[in-house]
């Protein structure tokens, strides 16, 4: 389910909560209404609300915590392939078809991770990176000296945590929001909202506000959904590094 669907959904969730309990206002008995009960139900919803303030800080530092590792390890790929262009060229002709090898590895992995069709999530798949073959074709290279040995080394080495890096993408493709935190703090938003519209007055600046209280929270249901599935949707990791380390590549 997109975070679109799922923001709407916690707003249909949140909002209605509110309006159900002001109708519910209308046929409770008066001593539930009282100024004592008020006292308790405010002294419990404060609880409450601390803790989802507390869920709701911690989702949203864990989605901006994995949208930034997403976007260092993209930047950091662009790097390592720009540098292991660098020491195979330095080595010589004879690494021309590794090169050509690392710059189809690269246009595979931006056509991977920004397809074509923009509808279709993307979907890398490990066993189908030209990496291993790339490390391969390094390695069966014959250096003569000192230098070209030390250079072909170090594009091993850079082969290497280039395939890291990928197998990190790839595992940090699925979501890093646990479900059922999303799920209890969508549960006391809506025990929140009942609880405003319980003793609120039934008037449209009492609804409109807490229209926009919902709206403004699902917002954010939305925006950490998002951040956390930072390759897909309107919040993406760029892949301007990518197309610039590509740019680069056999000059």
């Amino acid at each position: 389910m997109s975070p679109m669907a799922i923001g709407w959904i916690v707003f249909a969730l949140v909002f209605g909560s509110a309006v159900l309990a002001m109708l519910v206002h209308g046929v409770l008995p008066e001593h539930h209404l009282s100024a004592d009960s008020k006292d308790v139900v405010k002294l419990g919803i404060a609880l409450i609300a601390t803790m989802s303030a507390l869920v709701l800080s911690l989702l949203i530092a864990s989605a901006k915590s994995s949208f930034d590792t997403r976007s260092n390890q993209l930047v950091q790929a662009s790097a390592d392939f720009m540098m292991l262009d660098r020491a195979l060229a330095r080595y010589g002709p004879e690494t021309k078809d590794a090169r050509s090898l690392l710059q189809r590895s690269l246009t595979a992995a931006i056509q991977r991770f920004r397809p074509a069709d923009s509808n279709r999530p993307p979907a890398p798949d490990p066993g189908a990176s030209p990496v291993e073959a790339l490390y391969d074709t390094i390695e069966a290279l014959s250096p003569q000296s000192e230098t070209p040995r030390s250079l072909q080394s170090q594009a091993l080495t850079m082969a290497v945590d280039l395939g890291h890096t990928r197998l990190l993408l790839f595992e940090h493709l699925g979501s890093s929001i646990p479900f059922p935190f999303l799920v209890v703090l969508v549960f006391w938003l809506c025990i929140i909202f009942a609880s405003f519209g319980l003793f609120a007055p039934r008037n449209g600046t009492v609804i409109a506000v807490l229209f926009v209280c919902a709206l403004s929270v699902s917002g954010a249901i939305f925006l950490i959904l998002e951040l956390d599935r930072s390759f897909e949707g309107l919040l993406q990791v760029s892949s301007a590094p990518l197309r610039a380390a590509l740019a680069q590549l056999g000059r």
